[in-house]
């Protein structure tokens, strides 16, 4: 409830929303990140891949939560469609993660150089974030933020 209408959501300015939505990227990241470091700390015989697994999880839990309430304003509506959100944005994450990836390793390989593969990196982040946005606002969470 906002602004005591019920299902009404408030008015936000974009550029608050893309500032938001950056240092949710950035929160998203470090949570995948300590986490991992966490999983190798307490686990260390475990493989690689289970840190790597932990981390997602992690990330895409934080950027899950942050996105609905403080980006799409999402009221919660039904387990089912709660569901069907989670899903949607799972693979929504998953095809952009590949355009980030494409981006970086295009770079990489076309240039050779460290410098390369991070700038790619970079704007590959950017057009799968932009994207993401994109995405999610219009079918996961069905706004015009």
């Amino acid at each position: 409830m906002a602004d005591g209408i019920a299902g009404a959501r408030p008015r936000v300015a974009a550029p608050v929303i893309f500032v938001r939505y950056v240092l949710f990227v950035v929160f998203a990241g470090l949570g995948n990140l300590f986490s991992q470091e966490a999983v190798v700390r307490v686990a260390p015989a475990l493989p690689l891949m289970a840190s790597v697994l932990v981390g997602t999880g992690v990330g895409f839990v934080i950027k899950y939560a942050l996105d609905k309430r403080w980006i799409f304003f999402d009221d919660y509506e039904s387990h089912t469609e709660e569901i069907r959100k989670v899903i949607v944005y799972g693979l929504f994450s998953v095809l952009t993660t590949l355009i980030f990836w494409a981006v970086e390793i295009g770079a990489w390989r076309h240039w050779e150089t460290s410098f390369a593969k991070y700038t790619g990196a970079v704007i590959g982040l950017a057009i799968g974030n932009l994207i993401k946005y994109l995405l999610d606002r219009r079918f996961v969470f069905g706004t015009r933020t």
